[in-house]
């Protein structure tokens, strides 16, 4: 995404996770470490796919599959301090049948709840692999009509 495409409010038809910032999340300056947004990514990921019915230890033992992060890209905008509500979204960009592309953002809340600055942004590729060989698979039919 380039400066000019930087939406001024979160997606509508994206799935939307609070998030506060607590101490673990931060450096010495109270300021979210860089690469914890991708744990709040992750956490989004997960309440996402759990809210469709897909909950990801279920669907490992029944499937013998899971999904594995294969790539990661990321865009920071602001710096989000310690006690900060955030509001984390995911959102299926594209999809092929055996990776996905989530979209994703973590925006800052104010004291009404509502979203006010686009702190940090970015795309991950989760693909599907085999749990026991890790070879990649074809992503079941049901989990993509889940998605689409």
């Amino acid at each position: 995404m380039s400066p000019s495409d930087t939406p001024s409010s979160p997606a509508q038809a994206a799935y939307r996770h609070p998030v506060r910032v607590y101490w673990e999340d931060t450096d010495a300056g109270g300021i979210v470490f860089y690469a914890n947004y991708l744990k709040f990514f992750e956490r989004a990921r997960t309440e996402w796919l759990r809210s469709l019915g897909i909950g990801q230890q279920a669907l490992r033992d029944s499937t013998g599959g899971m999904f594995v992060v294969s790539e990661t890209s990321v865009r920071y905008h602001r710096p989000a301090r310690l006690d900060d509500l955030l509001q984390v979204t995911a959102a299926l960009h594209s999809g092929g049948r055996a990776s996905l592309v989530i979209a994703q953002q973590a925006w800052r809340l104010d004291a009404e709840g509502q979203a006010t600055e686009l702190l940090c942004e970015g795309t991950i590729r989760i693909g599907w692999v085999d749990a026991s060989s890790l070879r990649p698979s074809r992503i079941p039919s049901n989990i993509l009509e889940s998605l689409s």
